[in-house]
């Protein structure tokens, strides 16, 4: 196969389908989809403001479309291995761009979190399609690339988000920017429809497929979906601030269901007549678990930077949206500039990348620190904290397409979106998680102390988060010390 040219399980790929155009129908609504989790905090104001939300509305705002991707993640891609992955990409793509445009145009608050949290299930049908598809159309060297570009696109999404809201606002007025945050994504959506019509290959329909109706429904594992859904929920739920003795319940309930569906997906797996939603021999996968464990400790305290610092730099230094924007610059440009390079060699230098960029990672926060500690000081000014984030960026590209494609690199093509939807899964979990801890951590460090030393402790705690999964690199690069692959 040529390492520039997708394979398909169907042989209904057009001659000259390129990856260039593959990467392009499937990276570009997830660009947006992802660009909607950071956008959004810079328009917070402008959205009180224009409809009049509450705090509590504008917390669903921010949280129910995280919630509404973890619930949807697993069930979906499961569904795109049975029944077709493009299938399933052009219903997230066409029910995020739907449900982005009622969010646009929402004259309440309750229409506009009931919009996020459609937007959300949309993202979260269309995101393990796109991991299922690069998995059964590239092979090898390819393969890392396709995870590189995707690596750059989470990485650019994330980073630019802020930024691109504050311009919107600034150059749009308040009502009509915070609108425009949601409408962008509209002819982005659309488009991608077109181009997964025009460029991705038909879904297979072989007789391996299970079908329609009851028979169809029974492949799903309907209880399994209903479990796993129900511990999301119960979980993520108490980060939405609740009072605390009910987020305890309400998270050991979660905890508790979603033991009891690894076990009922680990009978169904012991029977041979049954299809579980996701087969529990995937996390006897070394590569698949260890790697996955990597992203999901990174996740936990990674995204929250973003937060932390947007608060920081507006009511700790003075400064308007749109700087805060920009302090995120130079971590977006890291990650645009190195994340496909990273993903052409992952086959040969993957464990490198991963040991150095979780090292990284630790490092960025020890030195986010300091500049809140000397934040009196010419070393405590915003282009400082600019250059010093931009080595979370160096992290980010190091070690999202090394470990995306390590983690899939032995999972079988048909679990491929099952495998997916469980990582991402985890990796929300892990977001939300995460981001509701640190800002608790920043606020109460801030509201005591100033933001000065907000940002310092939310700045360690997310260094001591972040180490774990500088051991945990550690740990493949000394099992794999002596695979001349890896060296």
């Amino acid at each position: 196969m040529s390492a520039t040219t997708p394979r398909t399980t169907d042989g209904g790929s057009p001659a000259g389908h390129s990856q260039a155009r593959t990467m392009t129908a499937l990276l570009a609504p997830l660009f947006v989809a992802l660009m909607s989790i950071s956008i959004v905090n810079v328009a917070l104001p402008a959205i009180e403001t224009g409809v009049g939300a509450s705090a509590a509305d504008l917390q669903w705002v921010l949280s129910g479309y995280a919630l509404a991707i973890g619930v949807a993640l697993v069930p979906a891609g499961r569904a795109g291995d049975l029944w077709g992955r493009r299938r399933f990409f052009l219903l997230g793509a066409g029910l995020f761009g739907a449900a982005s445009l009622l969010c646009a145009a929402a004259p309440t608050p309750t229409v506009l979190n009931i919009g996020r949290v459609l937007m959300g299930l949309g993202a979260g049908v269309l995101t393990p399609q796109i991991i299922g598809m690069i998995q059964s159309l590239f092979d090898g060297a390819a393969r890392g690339r396709a995870y590189g570009l995707m690596g750059t696109v989470i990485g650019a999404a994330v980073a630019f988000g802020p930024t691109v809201g504050g311009v919107l606002i600034d150059v749009a007025g308040d009502d009509a920017g915070w609108r425009l945050t949601f409408l962008i994504n509209v002819p982005v959506a659309l488009a991608a429809c077109v181009l997964a019509v025009l460029w991705l290959p038909q879904d297979a329909r072989g007789s391996a497929s299970p079908g329609r109706g009851i028979a169809g429904l029974k492949a799903l594992d309907p209880l399994g979906v209903l479990l796993l859904c129900t511990g999301v929920l119960l979980v993520m739920v108490p980060f939405l601030g609740v009072s605390v003795w009910v987020g305890v319940l309400m998270g050991t309930c979660g905890v508790a269901v979603m033991t009891l569906w690894v076990l009922w997906e680990r009978r169904l797996g012991a029977r041979a007549d049954a299809s579980p939603m996701v087969d529990l021999r995937l996390f006897s996968v070394p590569s698949f678990t260890l790697n996955s464990l990597v992203l999901s400790l990174y996740f936990t305290g990674m995204p929250a930077v973003w937060a932390v610092v947007a608060v920081y730099v507006q009511q700790g230094l003075g400064y308007s949206a749109v700087v805060a924007g920009l302090v995120t610059l130079p971590s977006a440009v890291m990650v645009m500039a190195l994340s496909s390079s990273v993903g052409r060699r992952v086959e040969r230098r993957g464990v490198i990348f991963l040991v150095v960029g979780t090292t990284a990672a630790v490092a960025s926060m020890l030195l986010v620190a300091v500049v809140g500690w000397l934040a009196d000081t010419v070393w405590g000014a915003p282009g400082v904290l600019a250059a010093v984030v931009a080595l979370v960026g160096l992290s980010q590209a190091l070690i999202i397409p090394s470990a995306q494609t390590l983690s899939m690199e032995q999972v079988p093509t048909s679990m491929a979106g099952a495998a997916g939807g469980v990582a991402q899964t985890a990796q929300r979990l892990a977001t939300a998680v995460g981001i509701a801890v640190l800002t608790a951590v920043y606020f109460a460090a801030a509201e005591s102390q100033g933001h000065a030393v907000g940002l310092v402790v939310a700045a360690l705690v997310i260094a001591g988060l972040l180490a774990p999964a500088a051991v945990t690199a550690w740990l493949i690069a000394h099992r794999l010390r002596e695979s001349p692959r890896h060296r």
